[in-house]
């Protein structure tokens, strides 16, 4: 089948998949609509502070990570930070991996945001 996919071009590649968008993008984004945003940090650092509407995905809690987003559309648009951008994009890499067709990760993380 991955044959005929790449043949046909019918296979997304990750980058067509994940975008990394800077702060300012970021915000326009998600401003004013109903999006799926998920703070991919541990409880603590979502509790220290966190972008208005995010809900806390732990990336580091992985049965529940991918539980959390089994029973989500894969055609939604997802838009996901961490503190500094590693941890998204590997939670980037793994909603990839379990067939999200748009995730949008923050550029730096929290960090950048603030």
């Amino acid at each position: 089948m991955s044959i005929f996919s790449t043949l046909f071009g019918t296979s997304k590649e990750k980058s067509d998949t994940i975008e990394i968008l800077d702060p300012s993008d970021f915000s326009e984004a998600i401003s004013g609509k109903k999006v799926f945003l998920v703070d991919v940090r541990t409880p603590n650092e979502y509790g220290a502070g966190h972008i208005k509407n995010a809900i806390n995905i732990d990336i580091f809690n992985a049965g529940n990570f991918e539980r959390s987003f089994e029973k989500m559309p894969r055609e939604e648009p997802v838009y996901l930070y961490c503190r500094s951008g590693a941890r998204s994009q590997r939670a980037a890499r793994k909603l990839v991996g379990m067939g999200f067709e748009k995730v949008y990760d923050l550029k730096g993380g929290y960090m950048r945001w603030r």
